[in-house]
């Protein structure tokens, strides 16, 4: 964890290359979610160096990773164990196709994700990263079916405001309804469902009643679409990039048992809230008593160090599969870095990381702490909701469009906060008028502390311009949050 003198980060020197650095970017660099009209003019902080919970900008300037990259950085930034483990298989070896070879550290690692794995998940499917996991998933669903003599069952329910990737399959699971797409996706295999968020329940209905509109809207679904036509659920037990959305209680288990029922296979996406996130290597079964047919993960499994991910898949599918008489069906899929060597080192040093240092204790301890802190901000004006559990949350504020088009104007709420906080020393994710947060698992309650009151500082500076009619940002002089 971090101590006190490790939050106390110093800046240091300007880095004399980052010029140089930004004219490369502009020029040559399309960077993920690309605007058309910014492609040769795009650029995004430079980030020049991070240790510990911080990331250091182009200035030199220290910055709290708020967002701990992605979901992913869990253990922190800098953790030689992780480089020392990578470095040393690299000198080993650094590569062997996964078609006609394997490798120590991938046994290893495939063992010991099953041996966290609720049920009878045993079987482990390396990929390049979490949109790969979930391409995957859906693949062996189809491919499951196919086998089982069940060409017609192919359709998957997926929910309003999910995230699953950006691969062709997972991205067409994606449900982010404020997000305008121009691109193609698999519309035809998806059968959408409401997003289970309590905030945007109708008005006067309890969150009880909330939960029980979500299952029947669910049963109506598949007797529209006829049972023997959907293949399988997918959701995140926690919508991560849809704006933290944690479901009402006993939602996640009532799926899985209609799931059973009605012989849906039920994929649980575990690339953001596995591997410490809230305080368990895997959430599905520990934090919302289920056991899923699947699990995807990636992210935390390497703490970023490494672009890796994979699925976990139930013995059962496999015995289902040979009692129909196709063991011999190919699964013809795979990546040319599936069970990459180094990688899977840099995953087994990370779960060391978090089994020695107590990592999942610790966040069972700070977490509570974390979102309690973070709901005091629901009485600034601003805030409309503020919700997350274990080390994810999510801020939701809302203003009054006043006519103007209210996406428009979400945007550029968040666009403010973001500005502000990252002037302050805090990098945030904003979502349109969300700002998520879910830190290394390695930050104290004076780093939780200091997250808090730099993101109030953020949106009351925001909100003071919103009110004033400024239409530019003025960020106020940089300085890093004291902790006192």
């Amino acid at each position: 964890m971090v101590n006190d003198l490790a939050f106390t980060a110093k800046a240091i020197n300007n880095d004399p290359l980052s010029g140089a650095i930004a004219e490369k970017a502009k020029r040559n660099l399309v960077q993920p979610w690309p605007i058309m009209g910014n492609v040769g003019n795009d650029l995004r902080t430079i980030i020049r160096s991070s240790d510990s919970i911080f990331v250091y900008d182009e200035k030199g300037r220290p910055l709290i990773d708020g967002p701990a990259g992605m979901w992913c950085v869990n253990v922190g930034h800098r953790r030689k164990e992780i480089a020392d483990a990578m470095a040393k298989q690299a000198m080993e070896t650094v590569y062997t196709s996964p078609w006609y070879t394997t490798t120590g550290p991938v046994a290893e690692l495939a063992s010991r994700i099953a041996s966290y794995a609720p049920g009878d998940l045993e079987h482990v499917f390396f990929t390049t990263g979490g949109s790969t996991a979930v391409e995957t998933a859906l693949r062996f669903v189809q491919f499951f079916n196919n086998v089982l003599g069940r060409p017609e069952k192919k359709l998957i329910l997926s929910r309003g405001d999910a995230y699953h990737g950006s691969t062709y399959l997972s991205s067409s699971m994606s449900g982010k309804i404020r997000d305008k797409s121009w691109m193609d996706n698999a519309h035809e295999l998806v059968v959408r469902l409401s997003s289970p968020n309590p905030y945007r329940r109708p008005q006067g209905q309890s969150v009880e009643g909330f939960c029980n509109y979500l299952i029947d809207e669910l049963e109506g679904k598949i007797a529209a679409a006829g049972a023997d036509r959907v293949a399988a659920f997918i959701g995140e037990p926690i919508l991560a990039s849809g704006g933290v959305i944690v479901p009402p209680h006993s939602y996640f288990s009532r799926i899985r048992e209609l799931c059973r029922k009605h012989d849906i296979l039920f994929v649980s996406d575990e690339v953001v809230t596995g591997f410490g996130r809230l305080g368990h290597m895997f959430a599905s079964k520990d934090v919302f008593g289920v056991e899923p047919d699947m699990i995807t993960f990636a992210k935390g499994v390497t703490s970023g160090y490494f672009p890796l991910g994979g699925v976990v898949i139930s013995s059962t599918l496999f015995d289902r599969i040979k009692a129909a008489g196709n063991g011999d069906a190919m699964f013809a899929h795979g990546y040319t870095y599936s069970s990459h060597p180094v990688g899977c080192a840099a995953a087994l040093a990370n779960l060391d990381i978090l089994e020695n240092d107590n990592l999942l204790e610790h966040v069972l301890e700070v977490g509570p702490y974390f979102q309690q802190q973070l709901k005091t901000l629901e009485d600034l004006p601003l805030v409309g909701d503020v919700r997350g559990k274990g080390l994810m949350a999510c801020i939701e504020c809302n203003v009054e469009a006043g006519g103007a088009d209210a996406l428009a104007t979400d945007y550029e709420i968040g666009k403010r906060i973001d500005s502000h906080c990252q002037a302050l020393g805090l990098l945030v994710r904003p979502l349109i008028n969300m700002c998520v947060l879910s830190p290394p698992l390695i930050v104290t309650r004076d780093c939780d502390d200091a997250i808090v009151a730099t993101v109030k500082a953020g949106i009351e500076a925001a909100s003071t311009e919103w009110e004033k009619g400024i239409s530019s940002i003025n960020a106020p002089e940089y300085h890093l949050p004291s902790t006192s």
